[in-house]
């Protein structure tokens, strides 16, 4: 077993000492996970050493540096799921962790950079664990199974002179709550945020059914070493002990606000319709609504619903409330109900429902 428990003698040798790591995190939790990326990334001189840290997560979505999750997921399914969104520092597109999927990040210098290399890793280590399995990386980074069959994505960041490339690996996810949760929560956006690219997806599990966790992890360190000619045992490695990873808990905590999650999204505008019928009587009415959106702040808004339906200046006055407040059903509701007051009777059913229609675009 190349296993052995994390002590302080390893985390030292982070920052001196063998030329190649594997570490493997105890933690389950995404924020602290992406942290100790970052973490490893600007504290370990990877000018000198490469690290292969595995890690896996409770369920979570995780969207790339440059997307919106607006239209990469489905924000009323991962909520009532308690699944919570968090936004990583590299590009790509979006991916569903959850304990069945295993990520690797492979930390290097800038110059050593090598993702094919990386990727070579798994697939040798995949088909010297049960050969039967046809696996092969594509020229997008992927690695798929029976040359159809996504089971690897790849994302990475560069800096100045280190760099990291990290990739999935399903092993035995839940892929029914993948299809839920990675599907747009809010229609008639328009964006340059980065695309997602969906694709057929399988597990290891269904095709290798007695391919064990344990087996899988020690056989993806051991090539690492052999594919790099490193000696390292796998060291385990809690992204909690603050001792050890000073400042590593004030980085998860900014991954987990909805200033970086959100308001990091590039900005957007949103052009839908909004259906205003009424559900007590037959008569069918819509508007539009027409909302730019930069820092996950409305910054402007219109809304156009026909004037016998309700007055002009009721939806102006609902237009003015949202802008400024955050593209999010609950600051926007929070700030509609004060408006809501001053009205009573039909007028107030009406402006409810507009407000409604708004409110349930944001997801």
């Amino acid at each position: 077993d190349v296993s052995s428990r994390c002590s302080s003698a390893a985390i030292s040798g982070l920052i001196s000492g063998e030329a190649g790591l594997v570490l493997r995190s105890r933690s389950t939790d995404v924020y602290q996970n992406l942290a100790l990326e970052d973490w490893i990334d600007a504290n370990v001189d990877l000018q000198q050493r490469s690290v292969l840290l595995l890690w896996r997560n409770r369920p979570a979505v995780v969207i790339g540096r440059h997307q919106n999750p607006w239209t990469e997921c489905n924000l009323p399914a991962m909520r009532r799921a308690g699944i919570p969104l968090a936004r990583r520092r590299s590009g790509g597109g979006t991916v569903f962790h959850d304990l069945g999927n295993l990520n690797l990040t492979f930390f290097t210098s800038k110059k050593a950079y090598d993702r094919r290399r990386n990727l070579k890793v798994i697939t040798d280590a995949l088909q010297q664990l049960r050969p039967q399995l046809d696996v092969q990386a594509t020229d997008r980074f992927d690695i798929l199974l029976n040359g159809r069959l996504k089971i690897s994505g790849t994302a990475s960041r560069l800096c100045r002179k280190s760099s990291y490339h990290h990739c999935t690996l399903l092993h035995s996810a839940d892929r029914s709550a993948l299809t839920e949760v990675l599907r747009p929560s809010c229609r008639g956006i328009q964006s340059n945020a980065t695309p997602s690219v969906p694709s057929p997806v399988a597990n290891l599990l269904d095709h290798a059914p007695t391919l064990q966790w344990e087996e899988l992890l020690n056989a993806l360190a051991n090539q690492y070493n052999t594919e790099f000619g490193f000696s390292a045992a796998a060291t385990l490695v809690n992204p909690e002990d603050e001792s050890a990873f000073p400042g590593l808990g004030r980085a998860a905590a900014e991954l987990r606000s909805w200033e970086w999650t959100f308001g990091k999204t590039p900005k957007f505008s949103v052009q839908t319709a909004l259906d205003l019928t009424d559900n007590r009587s037959s008569v069918r009415s819509s508007g539009r609504l027409h909302a730019e959106v930069k820092n996950g702040v409305i910054e402007s808004c219109e809304l156009d619903v026909p004037a016998d339906w309700l007055p002009r200046q009721l939806s102006g006055e609902l237009s003015g409330v949202l802008v400024g407040e955050r593209f999010c059903r609950h600051r926007a509701a929070a700030a509609i109900a004060v408006l809501l007051r001053f009205e009573s009777g039909e007028l107030q059913n009406r402006l409810h429902k507009l407000c409604d229609s708004v409110v349930s675009v944001m997801g």
